[in-house]
């Protein structure tokens, strides 16, 4: 459903973000963009949805070419992107934030309570609730899931959803995309770091130096990670260190 020929993203002179990214993503599936810090993840999940304009390259929508269609545009083909802060709205209540959201969809077919449950919220609890700075964080990213999955998305970004939160709102985070991706269509992207996130994934694109590094199974990409792991911890006894000061993920 989406394919990146040859994008490229510069900053002040050659100075290259993107290098010569080549991509397809499917429907239905769930991708997790990983990779160091500086990789470029971010970057290209904000090109994708045109909040960057690359310097060369095509980016294709459902067969469309997409490559000079600012965000509203994109917005409107059901492409979607999430922040790591997402915005708060003093005055406005979850209620009134998820009717808008099903309204821009041109639907009001789904139930408020379903999309909350969804998400792991009790309506009861929340709809009558202002979405403004009394939300933890982990409770303003799920109402923000709930109104990506009101605008029935095709394609939903998600940039770091879990920074920022503590580790049970992290854990109910996940659970929550796990729901979504089992229960709607929607293509989802997740640029994360953390295993929990990666094990939801059908396949996982691995950036470095603003390349595609890798790009494989979940299955691959863990086994791969954990053999790395045991390497490093063994590396480490053998020249002495202590078993705690060795970066091992175990």
């Amino acid at each position: 459903m989406l394919e990146i020929r040859d994008l490229t993203l510069e900053v002040e002179e050659n100075v290259k973000i993107l290098d010569d990214i080549n991509l397809k993503l499917d429907k239905k599936k769930l991708y997790v963009i990983t990779g160091p810090n500086g990789s470029g993840k971010s970057s290209l999940a904000k090109t994708i949805m045109g909040i960057y304009k690359p310097t060369s390259g095509k980016i294709y929508f459902e067969g469309q070419d997409i490559t000079d269609l600012d965000i509203t545009e994109r917005a409107k083909l059901k492409i979607g992107y999430a922040f790591q802060q997402p915005p708060r709205f003093k005055g406005i209540t979850v209620e009134e934030l998820l009717k808008l959201s099903l309204k821009n969809n041109g639907s009001e077919d789904l139930d408020l309570c379903e999309l909350l449950l969804d998400v792991g919220l009790c309506a009861q609890d929340y709809l009558k609730r202002q979405v403004d700075g009394s939300l933890s964080g982990g409770e303003i990213k799920r109402i923000e899931l709930a109104t990506v999955i009101a605008r029935q998305l095709k394609l939903a970004i998600f940039d770091e959803p879990e920074a920022g939160i503590d580790l049970w709102s992290f854990q109910k985070l996940a659970d929550t995309f796990e729901t979504m991706h089992k229960k709607y269509d929607t293509t989802i992207v997740i640029i994360s770091h953390q295993e929990r996130i990666l094990n939801l994934a059908d396949e996982v694109i691995v950036m470095r130096e603003g390349k595609i590094a890798e790009h494989t199974s979940k299955e691959k990409f863990l086994s791969k990670l954990e053999n790395d792991a045991d390497c490093i911890c063994r590396q480490g006894c053998e020249k002495g260190a202590l078993y705690d000061e060795v970066e091992c993920y175990r």
